[in-house]
């Protein structure tokens, strides 16, 4: 009866080993080639036998290769995903801040995504880490955002000091050389032994080296309206102006001038810099030229306007300056006096104080839809655009359409033109400037 047990058991055993390898054959092949040439099922006994006979055995079975299904063979690429979102993950982290990499370095590996023993305490402890981060990086981002703040509040401080700037150096320098050059310009020559006595020295007129500007010509006694050579910094070349030596005492010299429409206005940037027209007649003396006389001297500017209907009117402003190239030729007026209103202190919107120059092929303007210059076909310190332009076309009578005629926005009757209507223009309009102290 054990006998017939035991080839029992081992039939059932061999039976199911057919039955496994079956299987396996049906679904993948073998790869170890020497499991197909051992024997595949082994049957022995397990030390001696007890008492009644019956011996112990075991059976060896081969190992199993069993087929899953397709979708398993996604879980290679999600932990290369996986693995890969982690380093991005990393990287961001590392970018933050350098004391972020304390925690990345401190993170434990998993193990079949089990956390190895002691890793709740270390995922706690890197919690704490990143609060203690983020605390400290909302700290920074509130004292950069004051910080912020005080260099806005400073800033507009430092806009509002218009003098701070690289003119008033430059001009401060210029005055300095122009005080030397006042003093050399005094000087009769070098003493010798045979020098002169005090007297002589007295009653002998004073030669000038140069001239400035038309005050200088009429401190020495030209009295004549006429074209007379200056040169206001002795670095640049000397050049011809009009001198006005009749209007308030006189020593004006003379920037711009309308008269009767023969000149063109609507130029260019260059045409602008370097200056256009007859100086007997309609002129634009020159940004670069109205640059070098405004910056030698503290300058103050006169303007005359006159309509067709024979009115006359000025506007006096005790200071003017005009900058560099490199600065657009800004300009800068100072106080107002005068019959024809103050309109290149306008208004707050058409403030023509500390604008660039623009010109219709030049957009320095602050008006951000356009060109003034273009739109008002001249060139002029234009706001957004403009309550004053001089160097608007010239009209003989009124016309329609855009102003963009010689124009003075606080000249009685001017502002009350309803839009689309008949607007005038100016018969004459001339721009003088003497130093701001000189008493003729």
């Amino acid at each position: 009866m054990k006998l017939a047990n035991r080839y029992w058991l081992s039939s059932a055993v061999f039976a199911a080993y057919i039955f496994v390898v079956a299987t396996n054959n049906e679904t993948e092949e073998i790869k170890d080639a020497t499991a197909n040439d051992a024997c595949p099922v082994r049957l022995e006994s397990r030390g001696k036998c007890e008492e009644e006979g019956e011996c112990p055995y075991q059976v060896t079975l081969p190992p199993l290769t069993i087929q899953l299904p397709k979708q398993f063979s996604r879980i290679e690429e999600v932990f290369k995903e996986v693995q890969h979102l982690k380093e991005m993950v990393n990287n961001l982290k590392k970018s933050c801040q350098d004391c972020k990499l304390q925690a990345d370095d401190n993170r434990e590996p998993r193990r079949n995504g089990l956390l190895l023993p002691n890793s709740e305490a270390l995922g706690e402890a890197e919690d704490n880490r990143v609060r203690e981060l983020e605390s400290e990086i909302n700290k920074l981002t509130s004292d950069l955002k004051n910080a912020k703040e005080e260099i806005g509040v400073l800033q507009g401080r430092l806009e509002k000091l218009n003098l701070v700037n690289m003119n008033n150096i430059e001009n401060y320098i210029d005055r300095k050389v122009a005080n030397l050059s006042f003093v050399v310009n005094n000087l009769d020559g070098k003493c010798s032994s045979n020098c002169p006595n005090q007297e002589q020295i007295q009653s002998r007129p004073v030669q000038h080296l140069i001239y400035k500007d038309c005050s200088e010509y009429y401190t020495i006694g030209k009295r004549s309206s006429e074209t007379y050579r200056v040169t206001p910094d002795p670095k640049y070349s000397s050049f011809e102006v009009y001198c006005d030596m009749e209007t308030m005492g006189g020593g004006w010299t003379v920037l711009q001038s309308r008269l009767d429409g023969s000149t063109n206005f609507t130029r260019t940037w260059q045409d602008y810099k370097v200056g256009f027209g007859n100086l007997r007649r309609e002129f634009w003396l020159g940004n670069e030229k109205i640059h070098l006389l405004t910056k030698s001297k503290d300058m103050s500017l006169r303007i005359d306007l006159e309509d067709f209907n024979g009115i006359k009117l000025y506007a006096l402003y005790d200071q003017f300056y005009v900058a560099n190239e490199f600065l657009k030729y800004r300009l800068h007026v100072g106080n107002y006096n005068g019959t024809a209103g103050d309109a290149l202190h306008f208004s707050k919107h058409y403030n023509h104080d500390m604008k660039f120059f623009t010109t219709p092929d030049r957009d320095n303007d602050r008006y951000p839809s356009g060109n003034c210059g273009l739109y008002y076909s001249s060139g002029w310190w234009f706001d957004a655009c403009l309550s004053a332009n001089l160097n608007g076309k010239y009209y003989h009578q009124k016309y329609r359409g855009v102003r963009d005629g010689i124009f003075w926005g606080t000249w009685p009757g001017m502002s009350e033109v309803q839009p689309g209507g008949y607007k005038s223009s100016f018969k004459k309009a001339k721009m003088m400037i003497r130093p701001k102290h000189f008493k003729p």
